[in-house]
Order: structure tokens, then C-alpha cells, then sequence
């Protein structure tokens, strides 16, 4: 069973108990401190996990009447130890393969760095020519557009990949 080892983190705390799946969102968006996440993509993630736990046993999904809320419950089952070494285990597994990847990884970021240069190269010959020749502006302006659009989306790739590198601490920045 692959499980999230924050949400382990989280509900393996002995004072959590009967709980909501928002009670366990609120407290990872608070200990992932990552201000670009969707807390209702969250929400599903966690939502779907806590399910993995009451197939297996460990957790008891209570609905209440009243207003349909659903809280969950450890069970007798409910292993600490057992989720905190598979949590711990799954977080190992993800490095490892991280680090498989990284190779390729660092192959791709050097692509992109070095296609980022060519776009700034572009974008910066294109103003030159504008000076030089004002009354080009209507055929200089959207290649000197797309050559920033194009540049900002390299620049996208790159801090997406330099993220992934940054887990395991193997990256420098540009």
C-alpha cells in the first residue's frame, strides 16, 4: 500500500483521533508550507488515502446525520509502527528513484538552460533591430513576443526540474 508519509505523519499522532478529512488538510498544508497548493486537490488526495486505511481496517469512517459530515476514527487495528515504517520506507523508495532519474534529469535542465540562452540571444537581437530599423516594429514586435513567451515557458521547465533535483539537495541554481 503506497501512503503519503506526511498524512502518516499526521494521523499517526496519538491526540488525533476522530477526525475530518479537512482537520488532516489543514494540518498538511501547514507542514508543507508550499503556498502554491490547491487545498481542494489536497483534500481528494487525502480523502483517498484515508480510504486506503478503512479498506485495510485501520480507520472507521462515521457519517453523521446531521449534515452529512464524515469523520474517521482509529481503529483497534491502527499500527503506528506499521505506517510509520511503510511511510518511511515509501519516502526512501521516492529518493532512490529520484536519484536513478537524476542523469536524465540534469541532461534535460542543461537542454533547456542552454535553449533559455538561445530565446534571451533572440529576444535581445530583436531589440537591436528595432533600434536599428523602427520602422520594422510591425514585423519585429511578435517575434520579439514569441521569443519571450517561449523563454518564459523554458524558464517554467527549468524550475520544475531544479525543484525535483533540489529533494535530494543536487542542484545549484542558474
Amino acid at each position: 500500500m503506497k501512503f503519503d508519509p506526511l498524512i502518516a505523519q499526521i494521523i499517526v499522532a496519538r491526540n488525533f483521533d476522530h477526525f475530518t478529512t479537512s482537520d488532516v488538510r489543514s494540518a498538511y498544508i501547514a507542514l508543507k508550507k508550499d503556498p502554491s497548493i490547491d487545498p481542494i486537490h489536497v483534500r481528494r488526495k487525502i480523502y483517498s488515502e484515508l480510504l486506503k486505511l478503512v479498506k485495510k481496517g485501520w480507520l472507521k469512517k462515521l457519517i453523521s446525520n446531521k449534515k452529512g459530515f464524515t469523520r474517521f476514527s482509529k481503529t483497534e487495528a491502527f499500527n503506528v509502527e506499521t505506517i510509520t515504517l511503510k511511510s518511511k520506507l515509501e519516502a526512501r523508495n521516492e529518493m532512490d528513484e529520484l536519484n536513478n532519474q537524476r542523469p536524465k534529469l540534469l541532461e534535460k535542465l542543461n537542454k533547456y538552460k542552454a535553449e533559455m540562452l538561445l530565446n534571451i540571444g533572440e529576444s535581445e537581437a530583436y531589440k537591436e533591430l528595432y533600434l536599428e530599423f523602427p520602422e520594422l516594429v510591425d514585423e519585429i514586435q511578435p517575434k520579439y513576443n514569441k521569443a519571450r513567451d517561449n523563454n518564459t515557458k523554458v524558464l517554467g521547465k527549468i524550475k520544475a526540474i531544479e525543484s525535483l533535483l533540489k529533494l535530494n539537495g543536487s542542484v545549484e541554481e542558474i
